[in-house]
Formats: C-alpha cells, structure tokens, sequence
C-alpha cells in the first residue's frame, strides 16, 4: 500500500511538473527542445499520410455499402463475430434481393406472359450481377480495406504512442534544464554575497562608531562565512543533482527520438504497400465492371428474343385516316414481307438513336451504326422482334434490341 502510494505521489508529481513546464511554454516563459527539420518533416508526413488514409478508408466504406443504416449494421456485426472468434455469414446484397422479388412476382403473375417472362430473366440477371457484387465486396475488403484499417489500428497507434511518450520526455527534459539553469543562478548568488557597509550619518564620537563597527564587523564575517559556506554547499549539492537529473532526461530523451525516428521512417514502407493495395482494388474494381457489362449485355439479347408487346403497341400501325376495321388492305402480306413495297403511315413514326453497330443479314434488313438516328415504325404482321427502319433512301428491317425510342 505505501508503495502504490508513493508511486500514486511521484506519478502526480511528475504531471504537474509536466504540465507546468508546458503552459511556461505557451506563455512563452519557457525554452523549448526542438527537433531538427528532418524529424519534424517526417511527423508532418506521418500526420498527412494517417488523415487521408482514414478519409480514403471511410470514403470507400460507403462507396461498398451506400447505405449508412445497413453499414452500421453490418460493422457491429463484423465487430461481434469478431470478437467471438467466428466468421461472418454472407450477406445477400440488394441486387440479388431484388432478383428474388421479380422471380417471386413472375410466379404470381403468371410465368408465361410477357411480363412474367422478362421478369424471370431480368431477375436471373440481378441475382447474376448480385453474386458478382458479392465477390467484388469480399475481395475489396481483403486486397484494400483490411490493409487500410490494420495500418490506423495497428501501426498508428504505435506511432501516437511513442510520439506521446516523447513529448512527455521532452518536457521532462526541458523541465530538467530549467531547473539546473535555476539551480546555477542561486549558486552564483549564494557565493558572492551583496554586503555593503552602511556609513554612519551622525558623525558623533567617530572613534567609539568606529570602534562598534568594526567589532561588528568581525563578528558578521565569521557567523556570515559559516552560513554562505553553509548555502553554497547546499545549492552546489542542488546543482550536481539537477546535473545528474539532467543527463539522465537527455539520455531518455534521444533513445525515444531514435525510436520515433524508426517508426516514422517506415511510413515510406507503408505507402509501398499502400500502393500495391490500391492497384488490387483498381483490378477487382475493372473486374467487377466488366462482369456486370458482360451480364447486361447477355439479358439484352435474351430481352430481345422474347415477344416484346410494347414496341408495338407504342407505335401506330396505320395512319389516322384509317384503321384495321375499315378493311383496307395491309400495306404488306402476313406471309411475306417486301421491304420495298413498305410505306410509311402518315403518323406514328417515330425517331431512334442506335445504340450498338448491327451488319445486316440479308436485302431485307437496314445496316445501321451506333449513335445515328434514323425514323422507325412497325407494319401488322411483321415479327415484333424488328422494326422497319429509314434512313435517307435507305429502307430495311431492324432489331428493336439495338435501338433506343425517342419521345
């Protein structure tokens, strides 16, 4: 129990000392220890590197989970089975979330329809692009963010640690200096005394005034020798110990700073693998695009060979002057379809911009370029998978698919 205390006592005594020297030092009461230039660029460089990797880490958090309720969630969970020891379950992400809902709605809606239909391919695809995401998520995580995150929880806090404990050297070093500084002040003091003999000034019975001082004299030189050896032994014994104290702080103070030194040279290290981190990241983010493109363009083609009723019925297939039921006869046969015997209806053509590059097959099909526009419109009895397409004097069949309707 004395130990505690006495150790309660010293530790109190040191932080008071501490903070003392520290608020001098702010007043500008007190000399400060400064660290050379290249010390101090390596702290700033450290200081730089810990706040942007930290913005990095958390900006990529929310680009992985956008929304920051689920984010919450899902950190408390990682931090428990964590701590249990435990891997994490696999989380369904919100595209394969929702290719379960559209495949749940097809069923109900009747598989066999065209809505049902593309809902149950269009929910595939999400669950596709859901598993992909997933993957993408996991490899993120380890290649980007873990290393990330082990460096502010790991290596940082080594570094603020030892970055404390040298500032606490460095004010028990200042503190130190002060105190020898103040220590040989008052020995100088002390071993040349300010006795300065008074003059009389009523000069009656000069002899007998003379004969008193120097009576007087003698007797405060002896008792004034004693103390003034007295005090300069004590304070010469002060300044030894502030001496001693002294070497032992600046001792203390550059095995510290060597230390530190270390530390914040690897810093260079850090930034390598940093590097090396955020190229994986790049290559499982490209990956990840590229997988999603791949499953976007498959759902197109297979959108494309399924009966799609709203390309027809978004365009008019015969001008307002008439309609089917006034019997007047199709521009065009059922059975076999002459592109140049087509006329366009006086209404319900409409512009388009075309999205991808398509060859065509035979006489009867319209080559056509990505990004041209060119005036489409539909006839009664052609297959719903083509539109007839014009462009200048140009006339011919093409894929719905690869084109984009404008109002």
């Amino acid at each position: 129990m004395d130990f505690n205390v006495k150790k309660l006592a010293s530790g109190a005594g040191l932080f008071f000392t501490r903070a003392v020297q520290y608020t001098e030092e702010k007043l500008g009461q007190a000399e400060r220890t400064e660290l050379d230039a290249h010390f101090e660029n390596l702290m700033s460089r450290a200081d730089c590197t810990k706040n942007w990797t930290e913005k990095i880490y958390r900006q990529t958090e929310v680009l992985l989970q956008p929304n920051p309720i689920d984010h919450t969630g899902a950190r408390i969970e990682e931090f428990l089975y964590e701590k249990l020891d435990r891997k994490a379950p696999c989380r369904v992400t919100n595209a394969e979330l929702l290719g379960q809902y559209m495949e749940d709605a097809a069923r109900d809606f009747g598989a066999g329809g065209p809505y049902g239909s593309t809902l149950i391919k269009v929910g595939e695809c999400e669950r596709r692009l859901g598993a992909v995401e997933r993957e993408f998520l996991q490899t993120a995580a380890i290649s980007f963010l873990n290393p990330l995150r082990n460096f502010l929880e790991g290596d940082w806090r080594t570094i603020s640690k030892e970055r404390r404990l040298l500032e606490n050297l460095r004010l028990d070093l200042d503190s130190c200096k002060a105190r020898l500084k103040r220590a040989k002040l008052a020995e100088a003091r002390a071993t040349a005394p300010d006795f300065q003999e008074t003059r009389p000034r009523n000069y009656v019975c000069l002899p007998a005034l003379q004969r008193i001082g120097r009576r007087a004299k003698e007797g405060l030189s002896e008792e004034s020798s004693s103390v003034i050896g007295l005090t300069t032994g004590l304070w010469t014994e002060e300044v030894e110990k502030a001496e001693q104290e002294l070497r032992v702080a600046q001792t203390e103070f550059d095995r510290q700073a060597e230390v530190t030194r270390l530390l914040l040279e690897g810093i260079s290290s850090t930034h390598v693998n940093h590097l090396r981190c955020l190229n994986e990241f790049v290559e499982a983010q490209a990956v990840y695009y590229k997988q999603c493109h791949f499953h976007m363009q498959e759902l197109q083609k297979e959108l494309g060979k399924l009966p799609n009723a709203f390309a027809i019925n978004s365009l008019p297939s015969v001008g307002a002057g008439g309609s089917a039921e006034d019997g007047e006869k199709s521009p065009v046969e059922t059975d076999t379809l002459k592109i140049e015997e087509v006329q366009a209806p006086a209404t319900g053509t409409r512009k388009a911009k075309v999205l991808y590059d398509y060859d065509a097959a035979d006489s009867s099909e319209l080559s056509i370029l990505a990004d041209e526009l060119i005036t489409v419109y539909t006839v009664p009895g052609m297959d719903s998978d083509w539109l007839i397409g014009e462009r200048g004097n140009q006339k011919g069949k093409v894929p719905w698919t690869y084109l984009e309707l404008l109002t």
